[in-house]
């Protein structure tokens, strides 16, 4: 994991994104073409199916599953978000998104025969979040939720030196944080499983890694809640110190390796 990442989700930070939301669509990495292959073939998404998309951001998955022709309805917190999401799928008539947090968003009559969320589902609200989104399904209909992981690969030794930015900058950080291998990621999928509604949990992996220059990975770090919410003299601590170990050590380049986890299930029914 990153330094800051190890903290439960602040539900005051979820819509701290919106703040910048051309440096996140600039910035964050798309998914890999394999994740979004197997989610397309899990929930048959092609012409004639509804999709719903919780929290779709600037429609970093949107983009890759609006060419297979389903409908597709997002539900973003962001306005701003909302708008750059819209902007990206104006080639696909389609795809809609509006603006509302999913947990106040009504439903429609018709249920939808896909649910997806990618690197959100953890926002939102525990008790709403799987009654909600299962109820958003047909019976049969599928459920997928991308979960994204920063675990150990690529440029080891750069994440290794840079915790002294992070220890020196935030003193929350805790001392010798390391990042995880994603063989030794233990992914709790008991709110699926436990839940009355959804049946057929299965979860499978998929890994990719970026290589970013200096301003790249600083573009990249601005887009985390818990970097942006640092107050503004720690914030340009840690980033200059970042800037500095990279450029100094590194070449002006470091590697960052991803996990990207998709969670599946079905809706039982009626």
């Amino acid at each position: 994991m990153d330094a800051l990442e190890f903290r439960v989700k602040d539900p005051g930070l979820r819509d701290i994104f919106d703040q910048d939301a051309e440096r996140y669509e600039r910035a964050r990495p798309r998914y890999p073409a394999a994740l979004t292959e197997e989610l397309v073939r899990v929930t048959g998404a092609g012409p004639g199916v509804r999709v719903l998309e919780i929290a779709p951001g600037t429609g970093k998955l949107t983009v890759d599953l609006a060419p297979s022709g389903c409908s597709i309805t997002g539900v973003e917190i962001g306005p701003r978000m909302a708008a750059v999401a819209r902007r990206r799928l104006a080639p696909f008539p389609a795809a809609d998104v509006v603006v509302s947090a999913f947990e106040e968003w009504e439903l429609p009559p018709e249920p939808f025969d896909a649910v997806v969320c990618a690197t959100a589902f953890h926002w939102l609200d525990p008790a709403v979040r799987v009654p909600k989104a299962a109820r958003a399904l047909r019976p049969g209909g599928r459920l997928g939720v991308v979960s994204t992981h920063h675990v150990a690969g690529g440029t080891e030794d750069f994440f290794v030196d840079v915790q002294e930015c992070y220890e020196r900058w935030d003193p929350a950080t805790p001392p010798g944080l390391r990042q995880t291998r994603e063989a030794d990621l233990a992914t709790d999928t008991d709110e699926f499983t436990g839940s009355p509604y959804l049946t057929d949990v299965a979860l499978h992996g998929h890994a990719q890694e970026i290589t970013y220059t200096t301003g790249q990975y600083l573009d990249l770090l601005l887009t985390y809640s818990n970097h942006r919410a640092l107050p503004e003299t720690a914030r340009n601590g840690l980033l200059t110190g970042v800037r500095e170990l990279i450029d100094s050590r590194y070449g002006g380049a470091v590697t960052k390796r991803y996990w990207h986890e998709l969670i599946t299930a079905v809706r039982v029914g009626p």
